[in-house]
């Protein structure tokens, strides 16, 4: 078993342990210890023969006998003795919004459910809102739950897409007669969720020989041709994969169209006539006659366009552009911000993070571990800050080439006030200041809450602001219309956060947020120096939101992002 997959089981374990009422210190070792593993920077295998596992954060004599288990085996005693005496649909109620550990223990307890079918019946036909704790609008919240649990398990994260799609690239690549492999659909559009993997293959190879060719790689369990063209291969894991063969001198229509999205496909083809053309089928045609098209460039500039960025082909007005505005790009963030250490919930040492940051090209590293209020995350009292900071005067006078600045992620409590006082946050470089609960407060009440929050001459940034987790939460309820403008006047920016779990601001959202004048700021919410990498898919959203590098709060020099800061504080 790799790491992935280890990780898992490890996280898994801790769920059981929680709803079988074990100690809540040994279900957050669990929880580190799945946390270490999956951000191993090499692989299970060689961490656990050189011995630096064993000395990883978290990982004692015992979890390090079952991480050997599972990646030998496949299997752990320990884990599989855990997992048989406890209903599995207990375990998946955990993943519904709303529903904790308490609350799961009691509808077993009261109703005798154990599977999320029986559940869904009781929320419907009244039964759960009679469970202590409970009621009719806890109910029917649970319900919305349950469809948001259903339609997130259609869809996969945008970093293991990546990854499925980075190893089918690398195998299909190997076939014979095929020359390129390109992932096109959801994930080169940079779609935060991804519904189908999508990749053309540019071959010299008649389409038959090579579908033949790849029915015969191993791992391909199953495969349907579609058309002359196209085929779906089912592999050994359960992934499906669409797969489009073109020759080379059509490879521009065959990727536009593989790429989509739907919406823009649609207005180019309506386009298309309007010019005398046709985009239909695999290719571009003038009457019978076939327009050949090698790169995508050449069929958006017979149709009069400028060659539109994938991420932007959303049928959201992007074919009346004249001309492509300038996205930002990855290399132009010279800060990396939002990042935890072991001083909280982190697996990476400051210096670690410096390092890794300074290793990236980044000029300034944000350090923003979690506020007191946080204690289910190891939130920093007083004392942890200070010991921090002594930590990150001796980083900066020791490692040459980066800035560490002294930042915190605090918690937005519900008054609105921020969990530390003006004598702790004028002690910091900046401030990210979060939602981490909604707290049963209704929308106006929400909403309300962040306007008094961001009175506070503190807050920088609005960090990861709609709460929303994509495999498991829906956004909290709040009018973000007018929370944009009081941002914007009061000079804090918003996150956007590229943790792939959270991916928001959502993109839809983002030209409005600019609209109003608002700063946008990217942070990785990193947890470890593997974490850096979350900032290409933050970096995705912005241009999805069609925004530029004068739009993002950390494309800007280390004086001009702590001029920012201090503005508010005069």
């Amino acid at each position: 078993m790799d790491k992935t997959g280890v990780a898992h089981v490890l996280d898994q374990y801790a769920s059981l342990l929680e709803l079988t009422g074990e100690s809540p210190f040994r279900v957050r070792a669990f929880r580190t210890a799945s946390q270490t593993v999956a951000t191993l920077p090499g692989g299970l295998d060689e961490a656990l023969a050189d011995g630096s596992l064993s000395s990883a954060r978290g990982i004692g004599p015992a979890i390090l006998t079952m991480v050997t288990d599972l990646a030998i085996t496949g299997g752990s005693p320990t884990y599989e003795e855990l997992r048989a005496g406890t209903p599995p649909g207990l375990v998946e109620m955990l993943a519904i919004s709303g529903l904790g550990v308490t609350r799961v223990r009691r509808v077993h307890e009261q109703l005798g459910i154990d599977s999320l079918a029986e559940l869904e019946a009781a929320a419907r036909d009244g039964r759960l809102a009679t469970v202590s704790g409970f009621g009719k609008q806890s109910a029917e919240n649970v319900l919305r739950g349950l469809g948001f649990l259903r339609r997130a398990s259609t869809v996969r994260l945008v970093h293991h897409a990546v990854r499925e799609a980075a190893d089918l690239e690398a195998a299909l690549g190997r076939v014979p007669g095929v020359l390129r492999v390109i992932t096109a659909g959801d994930l080169r559009r940079r779609m935060e969720l991804v519904r189908d993997l999508v990749l053309v293959l540019v071959a010299d190879t008649p389409p038959a020989e090579v579908f033949r060719r790849l029915a015969q790689v191993p791992g391909v369990d199953e495969f349907a041709g579609q058309d002359e063209r196209r085929a779906t291969l089912r592999l050994a894991g359960g992934t499906a994969v669409q797969v489009v063969v073109t020759t080379p001198v059509n490879l521009g229509a065959v990727l536009v169209l593989a790429t989509g999205s739907r919406n823009h496909v649609a207005q180019l083809a309506a386009r298309a006539v309007t010019r005398g053309y046709a985009l239909h089928g695999a290719g571009l045609w003038r009457g019978s006659e076939f327009v050949p098209t090698p790169d995508e460039a050449t069929l958006y500039a017979a149709l009069g366009l400028p060659e539109i960025p994938p991420e932007l082909r959303e049928g959201a007005g992007e074919l009346s552009l004249t001309e492509i505005p300038p996205l930002v790009e990855l290399g132009a963030l010279r800060g990396f911000l939002h990042c935890h250490t072991d001083f909280s919930d982190g697996s990476s040492s400051v210096s670690d993070l410096a390092l890794a940051a300074r290793e990236a090209g980044y000029q300034y590293l944000g350090i923003t571990d979690h506020s007191s209020s946080a204690a289910y995350v190891g939130g920093l009292r007083l004392e942890d800050l200070e010991r921090q900071w002594v930590e990150v005067d001796r980083i900066n006078a020791s490692i040459e080439g980066i800035k560490v600045l002294k930042g915190v992620e605090v918690d937005i409590l519900p008054d609105g006030q921020l969990d530390y006082g003006p004598d702790v946050l004028g002690q910091l470089d900046f401030v990210i200041a979060s939602l981490h609960d909604g707290a049963g407060l209704s929308r106006s009440q929400m909403t309300e809450r962040v306007m008094r929050a961001m009175e506070n001459p503190f807050m920088t940034i609005w960090g990861h602001p709609t709460g929303r987790m994509l495999d498991g939460r829906e956004p909290y309820p709040m009018d973000l219309e007018p929370l944009f403008a009081r941002a914007a006047q009061q000079g804090i920016a918003i996150e956007i956060n590229a943790d792939p779990h959270r991916m928001e601001l959502d993109w839809r959202q983002l030209r409005a947020a600019r609209a109003a004048g608002v700063m946008i700021s990217i942070g990785a919410d990193a947890h470890s120096t593997a974490g850096l990498a979350h900032m290409a898919f933050g970096v995705g959203l912005a241009r999805k939101g069609w925004l530029g590098p004068e739009a993002i709060l950390n494309t800007r020099s280390l004086d001009e992002f702590l001029s920012f800061a201090r503005a508010r504080r005069r």
